[in-house]
């Protein structure tokens, strides 16, 4: 049987090869959505992560994924927040989404020295900002953007000079002075967010009582870091449980299609085989078994070219896209295998049916 099996498939390899470009495909899409959307969660996470802040104060209303909102809280909220008694460092900061043809950043406006006494910036060169018309950038925009020290970096349309690169990990790729950022938004002396270093770890929720209870500040949002990066996870997404669910849908119904058809008519070019295998005694499961078993040799290759597939895919995403972060998990490769071959065994269940009802007679007089 399993030599019937292979050259069955060998007998029409096109057919057989457009099947498991299906599944791969069905893989590689469904692998490569799940694989951005996670790069980006998890890297915002450790950037986040990276600032050093104990607390995070948002205005009211304030998305708690990725803190951006309008800038609306008073950069004089700051010296209010450093008098109480177990906060030690204060940062206000702006972060503003930036749109390209290649990528969607966050730009950073910080507080220099605030934002570095929280945790230093490591340098791979140059150094702080110099004046308002400088920036700093980290190694991987500095790489993708073919720049360095003394070079140009566009910030809302605007030219800055890089004054400093520093490892990724920390804050934004791109980070300008607070008060440039500020006027060029049309939002001087604000902020979007407050970071927020407490004289103990273990006195952080005392310090959100605190801060809540000052005047002023009582409707804003206040939260540790370790819950703000409990919800940067890929199912906090905005849409991203919706994206997940349509590609997979298209996904699968691409793959059972061509599936379907390919053992449809595989069925139909093999009504005399049929017939001699249930003349010769062969029983319906036995018949169900070849159809079902071929079919899952055309998943298993799809899945693995898929699989494959899909590193390639992130191989050249980061060379043309490379602060685009892709990451591709174990865990989703078994589930995107799983999808692909379950949709698969599916798409070929009617053929398979279908060759196990054919009458012995009718199918060896067939012509």
């Amino acid at each position: 049987m399993n030599k019937l099996i292979v050259a069955n498939l060998l007998r029409r390899p096109l057919r057989s090869l457009i099947s498991v470009l299906a599944v791969a495909i069905e893989v590689i899409m469904i692998l490569s959505i799940v694989g951005i959307f996670m790069g980006m969660a998890n890297d915002q996470r450790q950037r986040t992560n990276g600032i050093g802040a104990d607390l995070v104060m948002l205005p009211s209303g304030a998305s708690l994924i990725s803190g951006l909102s309008s800038a609306s809280m008073p950069v004089n909220d700051a010296i209010a927040l450093r008098r109480l008694p177990h906060v030690s460092i204060v940062s206000p900061a702006i972060q503003e989404t930036v749109t390209s043809s290649t990528s969607i950043s966050v730009v950073y406006g910080i507080d220099y020295s605030t934002f570095n006494a929280l945790r230093p910036f490591a340098y791979v060169s140059g150094g702080p900002f110099a004046g308002p018309r400088e920036a700093i950038v980290d190694s991987v925009w500095a790489k993708a953007h073919h720049a360095g020290v003394g070079d140009s970096a566009t910030v809302l349309g605007q030219k800055f000079r890089i004054s400093g690169v520093i490892e990724p990990g920390k804050g934004g790729r791109v980070m300008v002075p607070l008060a440039t950022l500020g006027q060029l938004m049309g939002v001087d002396n604000k902020a979007s967010v407050f970071y927020i270093k407490c004289d103990k770890p273990s006195n952080e929720h005392l310090v959100t009582d605190e801060i809540l209870a000052l005047p002023g500040l009582e409707r804003n949002e206040v939260v540790t870091l370790n819950d703000l990066l409990s919800q940067m996870t890929p199912a906090h997404l905005p849409g991203f449980n919706i994206v997940i669910r349509a590609v997979t849908g298209i996904a699968v119904v691409v793959g059972f299609l061509v599936i379907f058809q390919a053992m449809y008519t595989a069925v139909l070019e093999r009504t005399r085989e049929i017939g001699i295998l249930k003349a010769m005694g062969a029983s319906k499961p036995a018949i169900t078994g070849v159809v079902l078993r071929e079919c899952a040799v055309l998943a298993i290759l799809g899945v693995l070219l898929g699989v494959a597939g899909t590193y390639g895919v992130r191989e050249l995403t980061m060379h043309i896209f490379p602060t685009i972060p892709f990451q591709i998990t174990a865990g989703w490769i078994g589930r995107g295998a799983a999808i692909a071959f379950v949709g698969s065994l599916f798409g070929a269940m009617y053929p398979a049916w279908m060759a196990a009802r054919k009458d012995p007679i009718d199918a060896l007089a067939y012509e």
